[in-house]
């Protein structure tokens, strides 16, 4: 049986354990702090240690690791993976991404496949799907975000993953695709209002999503926003422009409260070459105290795990992006969203 070293147990971590455990895989869950026990399942186990020193050490053949961890931390573990030759999903979104590490995976032997989350990830899948279908693209846009469903007289925010993670994307610049040509812009710039059919009018800012898409995909015009309530990301820019912003308070108010009902939107919009355009749109709001967050984050990653599980072959030596993975394995990720009760409009995958 194959041993998943789950590294992290976050909100969208322990909801990836759990669906892993309802497949019957075998876990080992590793977190520096201790965590109340996901549930009574003799195929789990818990290693409360650090993780980095964890990769370092283990020692089976049979063997895949998720990492789940914030940011450059992540990628210090997925480097450590790499350089040790073992199979890796990625969903630890760190500046630094792991494409990086492609030479070092083809000399080691390693396996990654990366960002397999909402977005990146999901939108990934959905604009290669379109560029196979429609022969190419020449627009590709990608709004998303996962909010509170009530505003609030703060921030109207509250971080599903790591807030330092937050601040981090509200920081770097914005790569797109402009007139066929990497473009960079300033973080959080061209800010405008969208209508969302679930909540109403929200405001939409760029953000540094693409990623492996700059690279893979050759469009004309290609955009992502991230999605907030109005007014949130202009009281950012204007505390920041005054320089009283406080990053550790920040990461006290957007502390997430389980309490509070919160939903996830996004839209892929895709105009390709042959005329065609194609629309998605992801909706979800929790169920059974999982956030919408972690179900449409890590609905994707367990997904890619048990398809990677039960085909050995479909991840090829090197460090593979979402849109690497073919057009079957895109239609079996649609589907156990749609299999959890999230919303997904538009056209379907076909093989």
């Amino acid at each position: 049986m194959t041993i998943i070293h789950c590294l992290g147990s976050g909100l969208v971590g322990s909801f990836v354990i759990k669906k892993l455990l309802d497949e019957k895989m075998k876990i080992n869950l590793v977190d520096i702090e201790e965590k109340e026990k996901i549930n009574d399942n003799d195929l789990l186990t818990i290693h409360v240690t650090d993780a980095i020193e964890y990769c370092k050490n283990t020692s089976n053949e049979d063997e895949i690791f998720v990492n789940m961890l914030p940011g450059s931390l992540g990628f210090h573990a997925t480097e450590i993976l790499v350089s040790r030759g073992k199979k890796v999903v990625d969903l630890s979104f760190s500046e630094v991404t792991p494409d990086t590490l492609n030479k070092k995976a083809i000399d080691s032997g390693a396996k990654v496949l990366w960002d397999v989350g909402i977005a990146p990830g999901f939108s990934n899948m959905l604009i290669i799907y379109a560029s196979r279908f429609g022969g190419g693209i020449s627009n590709a846009e990608i709004r998303v975000g996962g909010n509170p469903v009530e505003r609030d007289e703060k921030w109207s925010y509250m971080a599903p993953f790591s807030p330092k993670d937050v601040i981090a994307e509200y920081t770097r610049p914005a790569r797109i695709i402009k007139s066929g040509k990497l473009t960079t812009l300033p973080a959080l710039s061209d800010i405008h209002k969208i209508n969302v059919k679930q909540a109403g009018v929200m405001e939409s800012f760029l953000t540094d999503g693409l990623r492996s898409l700059l690279g893979t995909i050759s469009a004309d015009e290609m955009t992502e926003y991230t999605v907030r309530w109005p007014g949130h990301i202009q009281r950012y820019i204007d505390e920041r422009d005054a320089n009283v912003l406080d990053h550790e308070q920040l990461i006290e108010d957007w502390k997430f409260d389980k309490t509070r009902n919160e939903f996830t939107w996004m839209e892929v919009k895709v105009d390709c070459r042959n005329g065609e355009r194609m629309v998605w749109t992801v909706f979800d709001q929790g169920r059974d105290g999982d956030s919408s967050m972690a179900r449409t984050t890590g609905l994707v990653t367990a997904s890619c795990v048990k398809q990677w599980i039960s085909n050995p072959e479909l991840i090829q030596v090197g460090v593979h992006p979402p849109e690497s993975l073919p057009d079957y394995v895109i239609a079996n990720v649609s589907q156990s969203l749609k299999d959890e009760g999230i919303e997904i409009n538009g056209p379907g995958i076909m093989l």
